[in-house]
């Protein structure tokens, strides 16, 4: 006979169940993290692009997306910078290269971010004044123990990749005229090729190569003719000569600088280089008769011994609207309608994402990736764009999207072959086109053909805020071969960062916000993002060291689209920040800057008074100091300038006292009386500020789309 047993309080029967459970259930519920994958050697990034073919793809794939969530921060570099930073980082032996604005280069342990040297090129700072974006850098290139950078003020420089020691220098441009160097050198069998900017300021384009032991120069190729009839420096300028009337604006240069994007195919032995717009932008007034106007705005295959041209396509003829060709341009091998095919790729400011066969030129594919109103379509027959009437402002302002700004500007794109997609850091917007009834072309000085002053008077009114060039910057996916997004993802910001794509399936990117993240390379689904407080433009890159893999990337924000379509009230303190998996360094702070009020009385002066003023900012002012003195944060706010400032405005403005910390002088350009019209220009505007029209351009600018139903259709 069994035994019966006590009846036991059922609270203790389930607590007892519980203790005899608890231990398994929990093992059961607990995830384990997912393998880290084995790096068996250091991976570098030594050139721009990764690659010489641009794709700014990396194999690495330690950080996917099972395992980016475990993302964290292992060092961080103060670049002693308060402008923008829009260096790609280059990674040799352990070492990283990066530069600086002002040109300042610097040599960084890639694994702890220690600090080896640091470079200097002391560039005169009144040299800021030919700068049309800001005294940024894109970087270095190296090779042979040896670091390469351009300078603001033109120069070349060789370093010791070890010391940051000079090793040679030399003068790539005119020092008599506003040349700029920006973009970050190439080298391309021993040879180092660098271009410029400046068109804006009007000077001639060109692009040089220089041997990379010596710097002794090897060849030049000149993007515009210097006349009609010649004598002219090499052939290919004679079949661009045919394309420009006798009576162009010659005095001005004709622009067509070569300011950025570069890439080579070393099985075909080409060297692509993107050149830029046109001085003036107005094309009735620089080439009165029409014309081509060859090479601004094309995409230049040549042979890099010799520097002789193979085949050009220009991506809009007798450029109109400041649309450079610039932009990142990736080579990459496509299956294209069923046959494998040399396709060199690009989105250039004009909207239009180019597919080109790079041995040959020949178009491929051409298809709108944003919004764009100035052609309807691009003809494959001919390669040639569908012009729209309504986008032509030289009799009449129109208001014509993409802005000058551009649909993608200099912001890398990447490309990932498994998944067979560019991601574009595009952006969205219009702009107002005015034509200067009677323009005069000032040398160096800003030379666009616009009316400026009335561009500021539109600005200033909120019923013409649909004319800012701004709106949400993208994302987007592109697929080359279908012609079409994949998909997209929208940043409330008018700053777009560069990006990098990986084989983690993951593609990273900053924004104009202070974030930084990695999305779905798939999807675009954000897989990890981390808020770092400071506007990211710069592209990243990653490499491996000691099994490890690190992303890098610079934050600080400037340049065109950081100067104008950006607003914040902290501080700009350059950095580079370096993450690890399992990385638990803290983020560098970010000081806000303490509110600053107007402190000087409005003056006493008539609207005519006022008026002056507006029209002498536009002409002088407005590159730094915003459109309408709304400043960005990188330049100081006129607005509340200080009661000491507005004593020593005169000697300011044209003296130059200030021209150390960049402002430079303006008394070529400014009688005293000019300057103090801009002061009471400033002064009116400032006690405007914090009305409706303010608050409605805060809203607008860098924080919400400007909806294309209001532009051009």
């Amino acid at each position: 006979m069994g035994h019966a047993l006590p009846l036991l309080p059922r609270a203790f029967v389930w607590a007892c169940i519980a203790a005899l459970l608890l231990p398994s259930l929990g093992q059961a519920a607990r995830v384990e993290p997912p393998p880290i994958a084995t790096i068996d050697e250091d991976v570098e990034w030594p050139l721009h692009g990764l690659t010489a073919r641009e794709e700014r793809y990396s194999p690495l794939d330690q950080i996917d997306r099972n395992t980016v969530a475990r993302l964290g921060l292992v060092w961080s570099y103060m670049t002693g910078s308060d402008r923008g930073l829009e260096s790609t980082p280059i990674v040799v032996d352990g070492v990283m290269y990066a530069t600086a604005s002002w040109s300042i280069v610097f040599a960084l342990d890639a694994k702890t971010g220690a600090e080896l040297w640091r470079h200097d090129p002391k560039v005169a700072p009144w040299k800021a004044r030919h700068a049309c974006c800001g005294v940024v850098n894109r970087g270095v290139a190296v090779h042979a123990g040896k670091v390469y950078v351009g300078t603001i003020d033109g120069r070349l420089l060789a370093l010791d990749a070890k010391t940051g020691e000079e090793v040679w220098s030399v003068q790539t441009t005119p020092l008599a005229q506003p040349y700029t160097i920006t973009g970050a050198p190439r080298v391309v069998k021993d040879l180092v090729v660098i271009g410029n900017g400046g068109a804006e300021f009007g000077v001639r384009g060109f692009f040089s190569a220089y041997h990379a032991e010596t710097g002794e120069r090897a060849w030049r190729f000149y993007t515009v003719p210097a006349s009609k009839e010649g004598p002219h420096e090499h052939l290919e300028l004679e079949q661009a000569a045919a394309t420009w009337p006798a009576d162009s604006l010659w005095e001005t240069g004709l622009g067509g600088t070569a300011w950025d994007s570069m890439a080579y195919d070393p099985e075909l032995d080409l060297l692509y280089v993107g050149t830029g717009n046109s001085s003036v932008y107005d094309r009735a007034r620089r080439s009165p008769g029409g014309g081509d106007n060859l090479y601004p705005s094309s995409i230049l295959a040549l042979r890099p011994n010799t520097g002789r041209l193979v085949w050009h396509y220009q991506t809009t003829p007798g450029e109109h609207w400041d649309y450079t060709s610039t932009q990142h341009m990736i080579l990459a091998d496509l299956d294209w309608n069923g046959a494998p095919r040399k396709v060199l790729m690009q989105a250039p400011k004009n909207g239009f994402f180019y597919v080109l066969d790079r041995a040959t030129g020949e178009l491929l594919s051409a298809e709108k990736f944003v919004h764009t109103s100035w052609a309807s379509r691009v003809d494959l027959e001919t390669g040639r764009p569908v012009e729209r009437p309504e986008a032509r402002w030289s009799e009449e302002a129109r208001v014509v999207s993409p802005p000058p700004l551009g649909a993608h500007n200099w912001h890398p794109m990447s490309f990932h072959p498994d998944n067979g997609l560019v991601y574009i850091p595009a952006s969205e917007g219009g702009y107002f086109y005015a034509p200067a009834e009677d323009f005069t072309f000032r040398p160096g000085f800003w030379n666009t053909g616009e009316d400026l002053p009335r561009l500021h008077r539109e600005l200033e009114d909120y019923a013409a805020v649909r004319f800012l060039p701004c709106g949400l910057t993208r994302l987007i996916a592109w697929d080359p071969r279908k012609g079409e997004k994949a998909w997209e993802v929208l940043h409330e910001s008018g700053v777009p960062g560069g990006t990098l794509a990986t084989a983690g399936q993951l593609v990273f990117q900053g924004s104009g916000k202070g974030r930084f993240s990695a999305f779905d390379a798939q999807n675009g689904k954000e897989r990890w993002g981390t808020d770092i407080g400071i506007d990211v433009m710069a592209p990243p890159v990653t490499y491996a060291i000691d099994g490890e893999q690190y992303i890098a990337v610079l934050a600080g924000v400037g340049g065109s689209q950081g100067n104008h379509l950006s607003r914040f009230t902290h501080d700009n303190a350059g950095r580079l920040l370096a993450w690890k998996l399992g990385g638990e360094a803290a983020l560098p702070p970010v000081r806000e800057r303490p509110e600053r009020k107007v402190e000087v009385p409005r003056l006493d002066v008539d609207d005519a008074r006022v008026d002056q003023g507006r029209t002498l900012y536009a002409e002088n002012c407005f590159s730094c100091h915003g459109t309408g003195t709304h400043a960005s944060g990188v330049y100081p706010d006129l607005k509340t300038a200080s009661a000491e400032t507005h004593e020593q405005w005169d000697a300011i403005v044209r003296g130059g006292t200030r021209t150390a910390q960049g402002m430079p002088s303006f008394a070529d350009a400014l009688s005293e009386d000019d300057a103090q019209a801009i002061r009471a220009y400033v002064l009116d505007r400032a006690w405007k500020s914090g009305g409706f029209t303010e608050q409605l351009l805060e809203f607008a600018v860098g924080r919400v789309c400007i909806p294309t139903s209001w532009l051009t259709d």
